[in-house]
């Protein structure tokens, strides 16, 4: 009898994570597996995802805090951007996400690895779930049945979600950094609040500088004579971590991503004659993009969040939003349902290349970590 335990997330169809005959003689080459593998792997990931998706990026931004009578749409923003700014522009605020999306990437899809495999070992194997959820498949073509553990595609949605929440802690103050650079539209350095990540992470924290700059054009309050107290403090580290609820609640759209990429993946390794890596790649592409189209009003909401004067000792303004609720009201009020799809063809069009890259470049280094 051979029993195969399956728990690969490069292919679960196609890969097993342990592979031991029983009864014949020698034991089959069992892939390496480390729990360390997956943020090793997520690295490799985080830098193909920045290399093609930042000026897809700062250009969605742009478009999601600013009013229409800025930008006509992406192709006008980008024209501006670049006309202004030159090529390098497109990239302002890269630095943040290129330190930020190598440590998330391995935070989310290390933490997704290890998720994936404590639900199948803990939950998705146990008796009382087949009846529901089976992850035990026979072998048909075989005189005796053999049984093929491995995570059905509700395991790999929960795992999303685990893993989303997760790196959201990473995820939020990387976010508002970049967020905040990505709205400076001064070309002259010396006209920005914020000189770079480091510096705009200082002031957040606990700078009591006050200096008037090229600010996002959003709806500011009549300012009053008498400054609130709010307006007398630096903002400490809760300050960088401004829009975490926004973060969580964006991230919880994990869980569309990582399901339908098991989906695919079974579905592409089943009906097609595909490679593993190309496999890898369409799975990934199509999948980044079904997470956006359900998930892309909340990232609205959230870069309003991030992007608002948070006040204080920064002197950028007073905060029009209390929460994520607030902003989600002032997105509605102003542009209506339209309001919250302000920006998403930029996104759209670089969640396929971005997240298929990064996804072959994932699996590619787990098969050689693994040695498979």
């Amino acid at each position: 009898m051979s029993v195969t335990l399956q728990s690969s997330i490069a292919n679960p169809d196609r890969t097993d994570a342990s592979i031991e005959t029983l009864g014949q003689g020698q034991p089959a080459r069992k892939p390496v597996h480390k729990n360390y593998n997956g943020f090793v792997a997520g690295v490799f990931s985080g830098i193909a995802k920045l290399s093609v998706g930042h000026p897809f990026d700062t250009i969605k931004v742009r478009l999601q805090t600013t009013d229409r009578t800025q930008f006509k749409g992406p192709l006008d923003c980008l024209l501006q951007t670049v006309r202004n700014e030159g090529v390098r522009g497109l990239y302002k605020g890269a630095t943040p996400p290129l330190v930020g999306w190598m440590f998330m990437d391995s935070i989310m899809l290390g933490s997704l690895t290890y998720y994936r495999r404590l639900l199948l070992e803990n939950v998705f194997t146990k008796e009382n779930v087949h009846r529901y959820q089976p992850s035990v498949i026979w072998d048909a073509k075989s005189s005796m049945q053999q049984p093929t553990h491995r995570l059905p595609t509700t395991g790999h949605a929960i795992a999303g979600l685990m893993a989303g929440f997760t790196v959201s802690f990473i995820a939020a103050p990387i976010e508002h950094v970049k967020a905040r650079l990505q709205i400076q539209y001064a070309a002259d350095k010396h006209q920005r609040l914020y000189s770079g990540p480091i510096d705009c992470t200082k002031k957040i924290v606990s700078h009591t500088y006050s200096h008037k700059t090229t600010l996002p054009t959003l709806p500011q309050p009549s300012q009053t004579d008498n400054p609130s107290p709010s307006q007398l403090r630096a903002h400490g580290l809760p300050g960088l971590y401004h829009g975490l609820t926004s973060t969580l609640i964006f991230r919880s759209f994990f869980l569309v991503w990582w399901g339908s990429y098991d989906l695919l993946s079974r579905a592409l390794s089943t009906h097609t004659a595909l490679s593993t890596p190309a496999i890898n790649f369409w799975a990934g592409g199509l999948s980044a993009q079904l997470f956006w189209i359900a998930s892309y009003p909340s990232d609205v909401v959230k870069q309003r969040v991030m992007t608002d004067p948070l006040g204080g000792t920064l002197g950028d303004g007073e905060r029009c939003f209390r929460g994520w609720r607030d902003a989600a009201r002032a997105v509605w009020r102003r542009d209506g349902a339209r309001g919250f799809w302000r920006g998403f063809v930029p996104c759209f069009l670089r969640a396929f290349p971005a997240n298929a890259v990064a996804l072959v470049a994932f699996e590619g280094v787990m098969r050689g970590l693994e040695g498979r």
